[in-house]
């Protein structure tokens, strides 16, 4: 492997972590071990914390290939905790309001799921990285303020109700950037007659990259190694 001639990783972003927190871990390791003061590394597609799942990791002159990388369709395993809000429409923020679910039925999620197929447009949530005047929405929710965010057009490919009961979905979402599954979660929830907010998220797919071709967090420094070890065998 040559990382500063460029190559393209996929890892397992692990729960709980940011997707800078895993770039930063390839570049420090990377810079370690080879040596190097500087080297890019960059993602293709922010994954939230509370989300794990594939991410693509480019380095050197592949970073050149991320806005491709980012325009591929996506695939989410996402759990729909039903009769529940948040202000974040995940579980970042505490439940904020509550709805009934006994009238929802498996028929009733089945017929709701179909109709966000195709183009939709959806409102981004507040506790995003989208930007209002500069500023990042998820910034301005924090403190507190009114955040008005303008409705994105975008494609739902497929969408499969994998598991059911009145309180809780398990659906799988195939989407074209810019989808927010947890803005879908709300809207779901809506069409429901209900609320609803996504209580577990996982990314199984970006463009063919799948989750079993995924590197784990923990082999990083085996890759650097064997760059590492290359790196010598060409210096002899």
């Amino acid at each position: 492997m040559d990382f500063i001639e460029g190559e393209v990783l996929y890892f397992d972003k692990p729960l709980y972590w940011t997707s800078f927190k895993l770039v930063k871990l390839v570049r420090n390791t990377l810079s370690r071990k080879l040596r190097i003061k500087k080297i890019k590394v960059g993602h293709a597609g922010t994954l939230d914390p509370l989300a794990s799942g594939v991410m693509i990791i480019c380095t050197g002159k592949a970073t050149k290939k991320i806005e491709s990388f980012q325009y591929q369709s996506k695939e989410y395993i996402a759990t729909l905790h039903l009769g529940a809000t948040t202000p974040s429409f995940d579980q970042e923020t505490e439940i904020d309001a509550t709805y009934p679910t006994e009238h929802i039925t498996r028929q009733q999620v089945e017929r709701v799921l179909a109709s966000f197929v195709g183009s939709i447009k959806q409102v981004p949530p507040s506790f995003s990285a989208c930007k209002v005047e500069g500023v990042r929405a998820y910034e301005l929710a924090r403190k507190g303020s009114d955040v008005e965010l303008k409705a994105k057009e975008l494609v739902i490919d497929e969408i499969e109700l994998l598991e059911f009961s009145p309180i809780e979905i398990k659906i799988r979402v195939v989407c074209s950037k810019g989808t927010y599954i947890r803005a879908l979660a709300r809207d779901i929830g809506r069409a429901l007659d209900s609320g609803a907010h996504l209580s577990g998220l996982i990314r199984t797919r970006i463009g063919d990259v799948t989750l079993d071709r995924c590197y784990h967090v923990d082999q990083i420094a085996e890759l650097a190694e064997l760059a590492q070890a290359a790196q010598e065998s060409q210096e002899k």
